[in-house]
């Protein structure tokens, strides 16, 4: 192993592609990072009527804030059955991994028409009010196909709603 020009060690011509070994390293641990950054985010909702949230991933710490069932989180980080997630008005908590399921929900941030088809000019299905909680069923483009809790599915412009 030869020295690179700071007297670290680097492998014969790795100062020719831009440093020593540990530059190296250091690249690919920074390129692991973004990667992780630039992937989507996670979702998940409230599976019971009521769930209790944490200010620390402990049934100890202060409880702060209760979600009702189907409510959209976006999930941060998560150690040993506790998730901390972030709710739409951007509240870090943390939740007990098990009152949450992957089942994907999101919230319209005003009232909003769900409409038959993926067009400002469909029919309307039904209007839900700033608040509510929809199933998120999938996405194409600018629309989301949308079920509410009654069954009624249709189609609304995503950037009408949090958690996708």
């Amino acid at each position: 192993m030869d020295s690179g020009p700071d007297g670290s060690p680097s492998i014969e011509g790795a100062s020719a592609v831009g440093g020593s070994v540990m530059s190296l390293a250091w690249g690919g641990l920074l390129l692991l990072g973004l990667g992780g950054a630039a992937g989507a985010a996670e979702f998940r909702s409230v599976a019971e009527p009521a769930a209790v949230l944490y200010d620390a991933p402990s049934l100890k710490a202060t409880k702060v804030l209760i979600l009702g069932a189907g409510y959209p989180v976006e999930v941060v980080v998560s150690i040993e059955g506790w998730l901390k997630v972030r709710d739409e008005k951007g509240s870090l908590v943390w939740a007990e991994a098990g009152r949450l399921i992957a089942k994907r929900t999101v919230l319209a941030r005003a009232a909003t028409d769900l409409r038959e088809g993926p067009d400002d000019g469909a029919k309307i299905v039904l209007r839900v009010d700033a608040g509510v909680a929809l199933e998120f069923v999938e996405q194409s483009g600018p629309w989301a196909k949308l079920r509410h809790r009654d069954g009624e599915t249709g189609y609304a412009r995503v950037n009408g709603f949090w958690g996708l």
